[in-house]
C-alpha cells in the first residue's frame, strides 16, 4: 500500500529556505512520514549521495523509505529503497535493470499516452502532475488539475501519486480525484509552523 503523504526533501528548496536536510528530515521523522524522495537537481553525484547518507542515517531505524530521484545507479549505491523516474530519464524498465527486482521504481507523468505507457512498464507506480499551478519547478509542464488526476485513475491501476501545488486547503480533493497518494515539496512550509507540524496535518487529513 501506497503511504499517502510522499515527502520531497529538494536540496534547492531547502537551500533557499536556508534550512538543513538533517533537521528537515528529523521533522519529518517525528511526524511519522513513511514515504520521502530526495532530488537534487544540480548536485554531483558525490553531493546527491552525501545527502542520501544525511536521510539515510536519519531515518535509520524507522518504517520510513526512502526514494531517489533521477539517478538510478545512485539509488544503488546510496542503499535506498527505490527510484523515481522522469520523462526525461531511463525508462522504468531499464531503471529497474539498474536498481533490481527489490526496489521502488516510480515514473513521473504528465499526459494520458504517458500514463498508459507507465501502467504497461514494470514501474510500481505511476506519478500525475502536476496537479496544481506549482513555483517549485522552473520547467514544470501544464496544470493537469483534478480531471487530469481522475483520468490518469481511469488509466492505471498501480497506485497513483499527484504532485504539484499540493497544500493541505487541496490535499483531501485529490484523494478524492482517484490518487493514492500525495507529494509535496512546498507545501510542507508554512511560515510559523514546524515542519512536523504541517506534515502531521497532512497525514491526519489524508487518513
Amino acid at each position: 500500500m501506497m503511504a499517502r503523504l510522499y515527502a520531497i526533501a529538494d536540496a534547492g528548496v531547502l537551500a533557499a529556505r536556508g534550512v538543513a536536510l538533517e533537521d528537515f528530515a528529523r521533522e519529518l521523522r517525528a511526524a511519522g512520514v513513511e514515504l520521502v524522495q530526495y532530488r537534487d537537481k544540480v548536485g554531483s553525484p558525490k553531493d546527491v549521495l552525501r545527502g542520501a547518507a544525511v536521510l539515510r542515517q536519519a531515518f535509520a531505524g524507522s518504517s520510513c523509505r526512502l526514494i531517489m530521484n533521477d539517478r538510478a545507479d545512485l539509488a544503488v549505491l546510496a542503499a535506498f529503497d527505490g527510484v523515481h523516474v522522469g520523462q526525461g530519464d531511463l525508462e522504468p524498465n531499464d531503471a529497474r535493470r539498474v536498481v533490481g527486482a527489490e526496489r521502488i521504481v516510480g515514473a513521473s507523468t504528465h499526459t494520458e499516452s504517458q500514463v498508459r505507457a507507465a501502467e504497461l512498464s514494470c514501474a510500481d507506480y505511476v506519478a500525475i502532475g502536476p496537479a496544481f499551478a506549482t513555483d517549485t519547478k522552473a520547467d514544470a509542464e501544464q496544470v493537469v488539475g483534478l480531471e487530469g488526476v481522475r483520468r490518469a485513475r481511469a488509466l492505471t491501476t498501480k497506485p497513483l501519486v499527484a504532485i504539484g501545488g499540493i497544500t493541505r486547503t487541496n490535499a483531501r480533493s485529490v484523494i478524492d480525484a482517484g490518487a493514492d497518494s500525495v507529494a509535496v515539496i512546498s507545501g510542507l512550509f508554512a511560515p510559523g509552523e514546524s515542519v512536523e507540524t504541517v506534515a502531521r496535518d497532512f497525514l491526519e487529513l489524508l487518513r
